[in-house]
């Protein structure tokens, strides 16, 4: 992996940055938004859409995929990039927060994490070591470890706990590393707490990773509360790698986040919107460097004899082509084009933002 800064610009909150990050399945242009395809296939899309929309890189999930299809089955099929026939860049996420989310049928441990499959019940145990095996099977450009999650709020000893416990596992994983042609992002804990997100920041540099991420966020807290220890964070980190910030968000989120010194972002927001017949378009009010935006329901009988296009001011083919009846039809008989259009439009337009806010740096 190889990340090039082309620009950096002040901002009130931090340094705002653009650049270059070069994987083994090609050039990502950052910032940069990661569509999410959990279960290797973003939702109602197909790959050659998601080049149209210019999406650069996806995320998929091994957590997921661990449980379906399984490691062996991708693996003998060529790894993640022919198994789903998308030749460009993929991250896979460790599974950490799905295991967090699964309360009710996991234990953790300093060894690990026990989990009951949310599929078929069947029993599992994931440790650092494992789930980078896990990763290397799959074959992703980059692979994310394994950490321990909780839920905000939390008390300081439940915080430190979890992040001390993310550190060990972090250094066991990165000792246990093998391919050299796959990037490892660490990914920082630490709660709403600066001095525990600096202990663990400090120490996941001095293990040493090809990035890091800015992970336990977007779990409880407020938007605020997150903004605040994004800009906290983001300076304690290598200014040389690239920073990644999981599971975040709306469009005013995805530009707090570049505006702190963010690089990378996911968020299943955008698909899953789509499949709640939510459109999200332009805004007549400017909010923000990139612009304004605002979800549209097309459910509203207001649509029904509207026949412009969902955004005036796209350029996508969803908007080319088809106008607010049309989807307000499908949506309302729950017909899966309807879902389709959306999705590739959202996705559109997230892609789009961040356009805007890399060329913003970049002037």
């Amino acid at each position: 992996m190889k990340f090039q800064l082309q620009a950096q610009k002040e901002t009130p909150f931090g340094i705002a940055r653009a650049g270059v990050l070069e994987l083994p399945h090609g050039k990502i242009e950052t910032p940069v938004f990661m569509p999410v395809g959990t279960l290797a296939s973003v939702k109602a899309m197909l790959p050659h859409e998601l080049e149209e929309l210019g999406a650069q890189i996806i995320l998929n999930n091994a957590f997921h995929l661990h449980l379906r299809p399984g490691a062996e089955t991708v693996k003998s099929a060529g790894g993640l990039h022919k198994f789903q026939n998308w030749n460009k860049p993929i991250l896979t996420d460790s599974g950490g927060f799905q295991v967090f989310s699964l309360a009710k049928i996991r234990k953790v441990t300093d060894e690990g994490v026990h989990f009951q499959s949310p599929v078929d019940g069947s029993k599992h145990f994931f440790t650092p070591e494992s789930v980078i095996e896990l990763e290397e099977a799959l074959g992703p450009d980059i692979g994310m470890i394994l950490d321990d999650v909780i839920a905000l709020p939390a008390t300081f000893d439940a915080t430190a706990k979890a992040m001390r416990r993310s550190v060990a596992w972090a250094a066991r994983a990165a000792k246990h590393r093998s391919r050299a042609d796959q990037s490892i992002f660490g990914i920082v804990q630490g709660g709403l707490h600066e001095e525990l997100r600096r202990e663990c920041a400090d120490a996941l540099v001095q293990i040493g990773f090809d990035g890091y991420a800015i992970g336990g966020l977007a779990v409880g807290e407020t938007s605020d509360q997150m903004d605040e220890m994004v800009g906290r964070v983001t300076p304690m980190l290598p200014p040389e790698q690239p920073r990644y910030l999981m599971g975040v968000g709306t469009p005013r989120d995805l530009e707090a986040g570049v505006l702190r010194g963010v690089d990378m972002f996911d968020c299943v927001l955008p698909t899953r919107l789509a499949r709640h017949n939510v459109a999200i378009i332009s805004a007549e009010e400017t909010s923000g460097i990139a612009g304004g935006f605002q979800n549209l329901n097309m459910l509203k009988a207001v649509h029904k004899n509207d026949f412009s296009p969902l955004d005036s001011r796209c350029s996508c083919f969803v908007c080319q082509n088809y106008s607010r009846a049309y989807v307000h039809h499908l949506s309302k008989c729950s017909e899966i084009a309807g879902a389709r259009l959306l999705t590739y439009h959202n996705l559109w337009f997230y892609q789009k933002w961040m356009r805007r806010l890399r060329e913003w740096i970049l002037q």
